[in-house]
């Protein structure tokens, strides 16, 4: 997944009617996708593919769903805000109160923090795996190499993160279309090592069903899935854009635009998964999961390929490099939001300077910290990353449509229901460890 800042598109010119499809339609459908498609499409292949051929179809069913009802619901609940320019925040207090907000943006921190220490240990092992495997440099893979290491890529990010957030979203802009351009063509560049392996081991849905692996594959990759397709920061910017543009119907033309963006991004991010999984086996899926790399590090690795060897770990490194960035922006915005909360009711102030020095050194030594010690990423996502983004995307605005009025028409589709199930599975697996 992918964190992008973005300014009000609305254009000057007068508006136009909601049925009608505009330029400015297809650039929203661009964003929503181009921010979607991040580092956490490089995880997902694995835990969807290591339990066979039935869990991978079963997603794809989920995959539109999931992704559209989630989103449009966090959607209609900015647009319930009575005024036309408020974004989340403010929609929540006006709806919840003061005290709400604050929860909110705790949730919101927490939602993207985790996320900043799992691209920490995945642009460490990726550089490690890249220098070993492609370059032919015996770094090893003792703790205080992961130490040295480690540290001298954060603090590398971090010297970009000191040029401005203008320069990062400008960045992440350029890069990001480039990015998902190289995953379509490895994806087709795959086709040739395709096989029946995964077909060979999954036996009959019958078979599937009984199967006690199938439902925990399928409960592990539900959040996986929430991450990976997941652009919920870029959700209030876009409603609010909406408002302006279509103030007498904006609900709709947001629903289009929502859907076509995810119709495209799902079926961009499959096409990369089932190239994926069919030219690998749920073995070689297991050990990329047991070897803490992305899939494209384990591609490099695994063809006896100088195309793929060389592509596929540069590619990784870009991605994730673009999403640690992204989402430095969205957990320093909840982290200064948190401490200039707490230093207002103790009647403080302090400078944005300082604010974000303190902030800086806190995500310097938490996320080396974390990168060195090396924990499972999918675990990680599994057990921390889905789970909470699932609460604020999923169950929040479920949650006011049944207590909010100006959301109430929204109350009785089956659709609601949906998204209640999948969000509670998805937080489900934070107890995980507790069951297996």
């Amino acid at each position: 997944m992918s964190r992008t800042t973005t300014q009000t598109l609305t254009p000057a010119r007068s508006r136009r009617a909601a049925g009608a499809w505009t330029r400015h339609d297809t650039t929203w459908m661009l964003g929503l996708y181009g921010t979607a498609i991040g580092a956490g499409t490089l995880f997902l292949p694995i835990n969807a593919g290591i339990g066979g051929l039935w869990p991978l179809l079963f997603m794809c069913l989920l995959a539109l769903p999931l992704t559209y009802f989630a989103h449009r619901g966090l959607s209609r609940f900015v647009l319930s805000g009575s005024t036309r320019d408020g974004d989340i925040t403010e929609v929540v207090e006006e709806h919840f109160g003061l005290t709400a907000g604050k929860l909110i943006t705790l949730l919101y921190f927490f939602a993207i923090y985790p996320i900043l220490l799992v691209y920490s240990v995945a642009i460490t092992n990726t550089v490690l795996s890249f220098l070993n495997h492609q370059l032919g440099i015996d770094v090893g893979s003792g703790l205080s190499t992961r130490a040295v290491f480690s540290l001298a890529l954060i603090l590398g990010l971090m010297s970009v993160v000191r040029l401005g957030g203008a320069f990062i979203v400008k960045a992440m802009s350029i890069l990001v279309y480039p990015f998902v351009c190289a995953l379509m063509l490895l994806a087709l560049y795959l086709i040739p090592n395709w096989s029946t392996a995964v077909i060979t081991q999954s036996g009959s849905l019958g078979d599937a069903l009984g199967h006690g692996s199938f439902w925990h594959t399928l409960w592990l990759v539900i959040p996986v899935m929430v991450f990976s397709f997941n652009h919920s920061p870029i959700i209030s910017s876009f409603a609010v854009d909406q408002k302006r543009l279509h103030h007498d119907n904006p609900d709709a033309a947001a629903n289009r635009t929502l859907l076509r963006a995810h119709l495209l991004m799902v079926l961009s991010v499959m096409l990369f998964v089932f190239s994926c999984v069919f030219s690998l086996t749920p073995a070689d899926l297991m050990m990329a999961k047991e070897q803490n790399i992305s899939i494209l590090s384990y591609l490099a690795n695994h063809f006896q390929n100088p195309m793929i060897a060389w592509m596929a770990p540069l590619i990784a490194m870009i991605a994730i490099s673009k999403s640690f960035l992204g989402h430095y922006l969205g957990a320093k915005e909840g982290m200064n939001g948190l401490m200039l909360k707490a230093l207002r009711q103790r009647g403080k102030t302090v400078s944005p300077a300082r604010l974000d020095r303190y902030t800086a050194i806190f995500m310097i030594i938490t996320c080396w910290a974390v990168a060195t010690f090396n924990p499972s990423i999918l675990g990680m996502i599994e057990t921390l990353g889905g789970p909470v983004i699932a609460l604020l995307l999923f169950l929040m605005p479920m949650y006011a449509i049944r207590k909010v009025p100006a959301m109430r028409r929204y109350a009785g589709q089956p659709s609601n229901v949906f998204v209640v199930v999948i969000g509670l599975i998805a937080i489900s697996a934070i107890f995980y460890k507790l069951f297996v």
